[in-house]
């Protein structure tokens, strides 16, 4: 049985080609959550009017790969002591968020913050969200899958590839392997 997360690291495209390489992840869709407009489009969602975050929904096996796991290779994967921004993507929808789908995976999220937190891994406080999931819009299709489709673009080779070389180097033991 599969389980759901739904994480906001800044850009979804990030998140994307970081959780898609993990054992375990059977999924992994880009979207929107956490805003108070119906149906919202990248280009509405940009504006930061909205309310949402770029958002990964990560369908997982619990047997493979914990909510815990998912959670350490998220905070190793983006700054979440930066409060609506992460690198040059400023604004509300680029924030760290956590959009629970229980009570045990707020409990988990509270725990690991807490964890972090208390080893002092930033010099700055956690800032990441955490509430829970109301509603997930899909991203649109254009978006899905960017990084594989679209690897030597500048921004996927300026700042997506250093976060899966990153994933790739500090959770190797947990990565797929190649089809």
């Amino acid at each position: 049985m599969t389980e759901t997360a739904t994480l906001a690291g800044g850009c979804f495209w990030c998140l994307e080609a970081a959780f898609q390489e993990l054992k375990g992840v059977e999924r992994v869709q880009s979207g929107y959550a956490g805003g108070r407009v119906e149906n919202p489009s990248y280009e509405d969602v940009c504006t930061g009017t909205t309310g949402h975050s770029e958002v990964v929904r990560v369908t997982f096996d619990p047997q493979v790969v914990t909510f815990d796991d998912l959670l350490h290779v998220f905070f190793t994967i983006h700054d979440p002591t930066t409060l609506n921004r992460q690198g040059a993507d400023v604004g509300t929808q680029y924030r760290s968020a956590i959009f629970y789908h229980s009570a045990e995976q707020k409990a988990t999220a509270e725990r690991v913050i807490a964890e972090l937190e208390a080893e002092k891994v930033w010099d700055d406080p956690i800032v990441t969200e955490l509430k829970p999931l109301d509603v997930f819009y899909p991203a649109e299709e254009y978006h899905r899958d960017y990084f594989r489709r679209n690897p030597n673009q500048g921004y996927c080779r300026a700042v997506i590839a250093p976060k899966v070389a990153k994933l790739r180097k500090l959770f190797f033991d947990r990565l797929k392997q190649p089809a």
